[in-house]
């Protein structure tokens, strides 16, 4: 009977957690789809495979959740990814995804490195709420500028043979977004501008923060200093969350895509209204 309670009681428990967390998903557009998007920092091959290694821990943890996700964008040249972004789709999958954005930091020792030395690379992830074609944002079709050229990846036989894939330029905030995923080009031009109305709610919505706040926005470098999160291979084994400071030594757990604990470890710290820690880098 004692053993039965118990199996009990830890159900109960992880119902009543997830719970919890729901109540910290209030804020606007918590409930909706979103973009994340990966894309690696200076450094050639070492930062492009950063890129691949955390959007294989983004695909993994996708796998095991509750959400569907897409492809729309992957970008991939001679060194390896230059960027890709997914398409989240789910109740609560902003708000789930939402702390993941920032500059990731990992230290290991490169395997691309003859000499067997240490590297520090760096990828920054961001991610934005799918926006409704009826919100008000300010989007001029004179501001834009378009660019149709071949698909490099999966999608069908027209792939590498038309011009299917859409890049929009937005002048003014020099916002730039691509799809390449779909088979047609009207395809990819509507997915496009899905997430371009996003980035764009996102800058709009961050500049009205800043002009309520009276201060001026500071734009991070993909670098020291501006990162959430560092990954640590050698020489020990760490992944520690820069403003929470929720830490594992499990490494590889984290990158086959086990990072619920920093998720909901964030909207923790989100709702309590936390500051941001002042934590030096680990070396």
């Amino acid at each position: 009977m004692a053993a039965e309670l118990i199996g009990q009681f830890d159900d109960l428990q992880k119902r009543l957690d997830q719970l919890e967390l729901k109540t910290f998903l209030s804020e606007e557009h918590d409930q909706a789809d979103c973009y994340i998007s990966i894309k690696p920092g200076a450094g050639g091959t070492e930062s492009c495979d950063w890129a691949s290694m955390l959007y294989r821990m983004y695909s993994r943890w996708l796998d095991r959740s509750e959400f569907k996700y897409e492809v729309v964008d992957h970008q991939v040249d001679d060194q390896g990814i230059k960027g890709v972004t997914l398409l989240v789709k789910g109740t609560y999958a902003f708000g789930n995804l939402k702390g993941e954005k920032g500059v990731h930091r990992l230290v290991r020792i490169s395997p691309f490195d003859a000499n067997s030395r240490r590297h520090t690379s760096f990828s920054a992830v961001d991610v934005n709420p799918v926006i409704a074609e009826d919100a008000d944002i300010d989007i001029r079709e004179e501001d834009l500028k378009f660019d149709f050229f071949r698909s490099g990846g999966a999608g069908g036989q027209n792939v590498n043979k038309v011009s299917s894939a859409v890049r929009i330029t937005h002048g003014p905030s020099g916002v730039i977004v691509t799809c390449q995923i779909e088979r047609s080009q009207h395809q990819n031009r509507e997915v496009a501008m899905g997430m371009l109305r996003s980035k764009l709610y996102t800058l709009q919505k961050e500049e009205r923060e800043k002009k309520m706040k009276n201060i001026q926005g500071e734009q991070k470098a993909i670098s020291f200093g501006s990162q959430i999160r560092s990954y640590v291979f050698c020489p020990y084994t760490m992944v520690k969350d820069l403003r929470t400071a929720e830490t594992t030594g499990d490494v590889q757990r984290v990158m086959d895509g086990d990072i619920s604990r920093f998720i909901n470890a964030y909207l923790k710290w989100h709702a309590a209204g936390e500051k941001p820690r002042n934590v030096q880098d680990e070396e």
